[in-house]
């Protein structure tokens, strides 16, 4: 079992590395089709990215964080991820087909 963080962002990079979660991989770029069962996927991917780590027996982590509009779209210091906060949500992932 791997334990990847994905982020390009330096912030959420040292905020991952002080979440308690043992961090086996930081990479800026993941490719899902790479997770193995058991795998533990940190970060923020798409849904249908997400949705392939689900399906292959990965367990998918959200960062997820509660940003103001005058933070959006501006790189993050671990004290304004915290102020935002960010947290790890457990998340399970599929794709339904319409019926």
């Amino acid at each position: 079992m791997t334990t990847y963080f994905i982020s390009r962002h330096l912030g959420a990079k040292v905020w991952a590395a002080q979440t308690g979660f043992k961090i086996d991989k930081q990479v800026s770029h993941f490719e899902p089709r790479d997770t193995q069962s058991g795998d533990r996927i940190l970060g923020t991917l798409p849904v249908h990215l997400a949705a392939i780590v689900c399906a292959r027996g990965g367990l998918y982590y959200h960062l997820s964080l509660n940003i103001p509009p005058d933070l959006r779209g501006k790189e993050l210091s671990v004290e304004e991820m915290l102020a935002c906060d960010a947290r790890l949500e457990q998340y399970e992932i599929k794709v339904v087909t319409p019926k």
